[in-house]
């Protein structure tokens, strides 16, 4: 499993999501609950990203619609979104937080 560099650990404010590329992918880098997830930026629901919701309980919420995700498995709580979003691997080496665009769930 290949990691990549996604930002510094020193530029993650707790609970406020970061968005990256990673090789063309819209990545969202969030620190929250004393861990560092990085779930893909768009919602399944909707065309728009996640990084620019709120985070609460490990879940990013998307601003559009409402729908909320969970960091760890990426699978919605509530309804208008039905499927779930790609969750990555997460490595933090010093301070530097790598992540895997190969899928967890």
């Amino acid at each position: 499993m290949a990691f990549v560099r996604a930002c510094g650990l020193s530029e993650l404010e707790e609970d406020t999501p970061k968005r990256v590329e990673l090789d063309g992918t819209p990545v969202s880098v969030v620190r929250t609950e004393g861990e560092v997830f990085a779930i893909n930026d768009i919602c399944s629901h909707a065309n728009v990203s996640l990084s620019e919701g709120e985070v609460e309980d490990c879940q990013i919420e998307c601003w559009l619609h409402g729908s909320a995700f969970d960091l760890r498995t990426g699978k919605p709580s509530g309804l208008p979104a039905t499927r779930p979003v790609p969750v990555y691997p997460v490595q933090i080496e010093g301070d530097d937080v790598l992540v895997s665009l190969s899928q967890e769930s």
